[in-house]
């Protein structure tokens, strides 16, 4: 399970015992779940080996607040640090190396080497189970947000290259989310695409094109007709080279890997012309 829902966002909790003991520990099973309120939610699971729980769960229960910092590359080896069980009376800021800053509104502190820290307040806790793995959701309200401005745009958004996160995978398998890792698939949602069911079997079953290929396509609002595709010389042009339909769908290939829906609409659908070119009649096509 754990290595096929993956990544998972790191929660890289800050907590404090009643005793004004510091906590800090990592947890994988993590994520948004609401942004009006903003709310988080991670799970201090029960240990597999002797079932019991963890400091986290216990600091929360007794103090209803923790600071969840997101995790950069920058500090996942001292993040790993922090997954050791250490004893409840030692301060994990300490052994893993790195500062604690005093937050504004919860008791608990900041890690400062992450670039985004969440002051919360815990609003529910919810255990699943009383057995070894079990989880307990610790349902979190944001009531403070620190951002580091050196990984925003300059728009104001969060860079992912410049937050430069890490996320869980299976076992000890992490994934860098920055760099090449870091893909941008734009899709508008306000317009509705005509779907792979519009386009033709023949196209949908090309050995050069691919469903990612395919679905560019498909979230076009319409197809361009026959007429269009005859008035871009571009189609003409490969057309008159004599390309047959494997060539005119790796011609559509690049133009849609360069982001020309368009032309790369038209050159899969030049393939499917089945008739003379000059004649541009689109009956019979599967």
């Amino acid at each position: 399970m754990l290595g096929a829902v993956a990544p998972r966002p790191i929660a890289f909790a800050s907590t404090i015992s009643p005793e004004g003991v510091p906590n800090l520990a990592p947890y994988s099973f993590f994520n948004a779940f609401s942004s009006n309120p903003p709310i988080l939610i991670f799970s201090s699971n029960r240990r597999v080996a002797n079932n019991t729980t963890k400091d986290t769960l216990r600091n929360v229960e007794e103090t209803r607040e923790v600071v969840i910092n997101v995790v950069s590359h920058s500090i996942v080896r001292q993040m790993a640090l922090c997954s050791i069980e250490y004893d409840a009376t030692v301060n994990e800021f300490e052994k893993a190396g790195l500062t604690p800053l005093a937050s504004e509104l919860v008791r608990p502190f900041r890690v400062a080497e992450s670039p985004v820290q969440m002051e919360c307040i815990v609003e529910q806790i919810l255990p699943l189970g009383d057995r070894g793995g079990a989880g307990n959701l610790i349902i979190c309200r944001i009531v403070r947000l620190h951002i580091d401005e050196r990984v925003l745009t300059d728009a104001g958004r969060i860079d992912p290259h410049k937050i430069d996160l890490v996320g869980r995978m299976g076992r000890f398998y992490y994934a860098r989310a920055s760099g090449a890792a870091v893909l941008e698939v734009v899709q508008p949602v306000a317009e509705i695409g005509v779907g792979f069911d519009a386009l033709p079997r023949s196209l949908r079953l090309s050995t050069v094109l691919t469903g990612n290929d395919l679905a560019r396509i498909a979230a076009l609002p319409a197809l361009p007709d026959a007429e269009s595709i005859a008035a871009d010389p571009r189609i003409s042009n490969a057309l008159a080279a004599g390309a047959a339909k494997e060539e005119l769908h790796a011609l559509a290939k690049e133009a849609l890997q360069a982001g020309d829906i368009e032309l790369g609409a038209k050159l899969a659908l030049a393939g499917e012309i089945v008739q003379d070119w000059t004649g541009l009649d689109w009956t019979g096509l599967p």
